[in-house]
């Protein structure tokens, strides 16, 4: 019974980042030898142990052959007699098909190291294609390791655009697609997830909305980058570099969907672009199981991010109705969630910055935004209820009250100028 590390933890430290989680394998053993030794099973049928004390998770070495359609299609062997080497070929990409025996010894059958060395991502045997979860596992891995210049294997590449081409694609569980997004959208590149999927032609099945942005023209003075696809994964990475909310992140990546519908004849302008992206929005969580919350907060972004945009002119200056003005701030949940709204303020502030030569520049929305909520919500409830209100009349003197605050703080406001 020998036991050994694999994966990402052996290919990470090999390119000297971080290693937060550790994969054993263990070669040479049975079920029961495991309990014996104190571990506990995880899952009847997929033998994986949790360590003792570490709780790190050891699976028995195991040999999978295809038996159905989608990622649970498969007869899993895990006989004592399965070889490290026989584990290790069912693994994905080569780089991740290492290992690292107790004395620190690489062992590596399929060329990981010298495709490390070479930063190439190239699968290991053709049982890669017999499961259609590793289309995106690569394309997350490309976005993992994008600072290190890795690139796909042209015979990889050739691969993934057969398996996307076979309708496997579509036999994935949301559940398991979401997963594999939010692992993107952890990276500090998350665009390169999507453009992988792009270039495999794997995002016009799994993203279709997303596919319909290619090619399609915006403003020129507003939007030097040209189409609204190119922006969007601007704005995906922009959002990356302001925030680590995986919220923040996704709602960067939907909030200009609507465009996709503009009719060609009316390119470049985009009117009502915003409101008609929300059902593509919800469409697109409810395909894939989007947590309710992170939902709701996209459909915010891309519902207002117009109007979060024009509440300064290009001075500088307050520039809507002090009526829209308060009707943002209550849709956007700015009396009730500080914080929840200065999260969407820095997915505006992706927005605006995810633009060829505005990458850089400053968004005074965001400050002007933050104050003017502050302002709005100064509502002293125990001088509204002394004057006698009662009933519905309570929640109008409210609105009136924050009316008036608001139109106070826009006709003194003198902030920097927009962009």
């Amino acid at each position: 019974m020998k036991t050994y590390l694999v994966g990402g933890a052996v290919r990470d430290a090999l390119l000297n980042i971080p290693v937060y989680d550790h994969d054993w394998v263990v070669v040479g053993a049975t079920s029961h030898d495991m309990l014996e030794q104190g571990f506990s099973q995880v899952g009847k049928d997929f033998p994986v142990f949790l360590h003792p004390k570490t709780k790190e998770e050891y699976a028995l070495a195991r040999t999978e052959r295809k038996s159905g359609q989608g990622y649970h299609g498969f007869e899993v062997s895990f006989d004592p007699t399965v070889t490290l080497e026989d584990d290790l070929i069912r693994r994905d990409l080569t780089i991740n098909a290492m290992a690292q025996d107790a004395e620190g010894q690489v062992v590596d059958p399929y060329g990981g190291q010298q495709d490390l060395a070479d930063k190439v991502l190239r699968h290991v045997s053709e049982a890669f294609a017999e499961d259609p979860l590793r289309v995106l596992r690569v394309a997350r891995f490309a976005a993992k390791l994008s600072a290190f210049g890795f690139t796909l294997a042209p015979e990889t590449t050739a691969l993934m655009k057969s398996m996307s081409a076979s309708g496997e694609l579509s036999a994935l569980t949301p559940e398991r697609v979401w997963q594999e997004v939010v692992k993107a959208l952890n990276t500090q590149t998350p665009s390169v997830f999507f453009e992988v999927l792009d270039h495999v032609n794997a995002l016009s099945i799994l993203f279709p909305a997303l596919d319909a942005l290619k090619g399609v023209q915006q403003p020129e003075k507003h939007h030097p980058e040209g189409d609204a696809w190119v922006h969007t994964m601007m704005v995906l990475d922009a959002s990356a570099a302001l925030s680590n909310d995986v919220s923040v992140r996704f709602a960067a990546l939907v909030h200009d969907l609507g465009k996709g519908l503009t009719p060609k004849a009316l390119w470049p302008k985009h009117h009502g672009h915003e409101k008609a992206g929300v059902p593509l929005v919800t469409d697109l969580c409810q395909q894939y199981r989007v947590p309710k919350k992170t939902q709701i907060f996209a459909e915010k972004v891309t519902e207002y991010h117009g109007l979060i945009h024009r509440g300064l002119d290009s001075e500088g200056r307050p520039h809507l109705k002090t009526a829209t003005f308060l009707k943002v701030l209550s849709a956007c949940q700015a009396f009730k969630e500080m914080a929840q709204f200065e999260s969407l303020l820095i997915a505006c502030e992706a927005d605006a910055r995810g633009r060829l030569g505005f990458e850089s520049r400053p968004y005074p929305q965001k400050d002007f935004w933050l104050e003017l909520a502050k302002r709005a919500n100064a509502v002293d409830n125990q001088a509204i209820l002394a004057t006698g209100v009662k009933g519905a009349e309570i929640g109008e003197a409210i609105v009136q009250e924050r009316m008036r605050l608001i139109d106070a703080f826009t006709k003194q406001y003198s902030g920097v100028k927009s962009v």
